[in-house]
C-alpha cells in the first residue's frame, strides 16, 4: 500500500511538472512572437503568466518534500524525487528568461529591426524543442535521449555566436543603433541560457538513471 501511494503521489507530481514545462515552452514561444510582431498584449501575457509557473514550482517542491518526509524514499526513488526538485528550479528560471524577453518587447516596440533578428525565431524553435524533449526524457527515464538533447546545446551556442558577430558588426557607433543591438543580443543570450538550463535538466536525468553525475556539455 505504501508503494502504491508513493507511485500515485509521484504521478501527480509528474503531471504538474509536465504542465509547468508546457507553460514554460508556451512562454518562450509567446515572448519571441511578441518581439517579432511587436505585440505588447502578448508580451504582457507572458509577464503576468509567470506567476502560474512560480505557483506550480512551489506546489511541486512542497509535494516533493512531503514525499520525502512521509514516504522516506531511498536509492532510485530518492533520486527521482531529488531530480524533480532540481528540474522545477531550472524550469522556473527558464520562465524568468521568457519574461525578460517580453520586457525587451516593451522597450523595442517602436523600432525597426535589422535583418539579423530573423535568426531569433529559428534559435527559439531549437530551444523549445530541447525543453519539450528533456521533459519527455525525464518522464521516460531515458538517459540516452537526455544525452542527445544536451548535445543539441551546441546548435544553440552557434546561433548565439553568429548573432553576436552579426549584430556587433551592425551596431555601429550611433547611440540608438547600439542600444537596440545590445537589447537584441540580450534576447539571444536569454535563449542561450534557457538551453543551458535544459542541459542541467539532462544531467540530472542521467544522474537519476545511473546514480552518477556527469558533464553532458563538454
Amino acid at each position: 500500500m505504501t508503494r502504491h501511494v508513493f507511485e500515485e503521489q509521484l504521478d501527480l507530481l509528474h503531471r504538474n511538472l509536465m504542465a509547468m514545462g508546457t507553460l514554460v515552452e508556451e512562454a518562450i514561444h509567446k515572448a519571441i512572437k511578441s518581439l517579432m510582431e511587436k505585440d505588447s498584449k502578448l508580451a504582457e501575457e507572458v509577464i503576468s503568466g509567470d506567476s502560474k509557473i512560480n505557483e506550480l514550482e512551489q506546489q511541486i517542491e512542497a509535494g516533493c518534500f512531503q514525499l520525502i518526509a512521509l514516504q522516506q524514499p531511498v536509492g532510485s526513488d530518492l533520486r527521482r524525487v531529488g531530480t524533480m526538485l532540481k528540474l522545477v528550479t531550472d524550469l522556473e528560471r527558464m520562465g524568468d528568461h521568457a519574461v525578460s524577453i517580453s520586457k525587451t518587447t516593451r522597450r523595442l516596440m517602436n523600432e525597426s529591426f535589422p535583418k539579423q533578428v530573423a535568426n531569433i525565431p529559428e534559435m527559439a524553435d531549437h530551444v523549445k524543442a530541447m525543453v519539450r524533449d528533456s521533459l519527455n526524457a525525464y518522464i521516460a527515464q531515458d538517459k540516452q535521449l537526455a544525452e542527445e538533447v544536451a548535445a543539441r546545446d551546441d546548435i544553440v551556442d552557434k546561433f548565439y555566436s553568429n548573432m553576436f558577430r552579426e549584430l556587433v558588426n551592425e551596431m555601429g557607433t550611433q547611440e540608438q543603433t547600439f542600444a537596440q543591438g545590445m537589447q537584441l543580443l540580450l534576447v539571444a543570450q536569454y535563449l542561450e541560457r534557457i538551453a543551458d538550463h535544459v542541459t542541467n535538466i539532462c544531467e540530472w536525468i542521467f544522474y537519476m538513471s545511473t546514480g552518477q553525475m556527469t558533464d553532458l556539455n563538454k
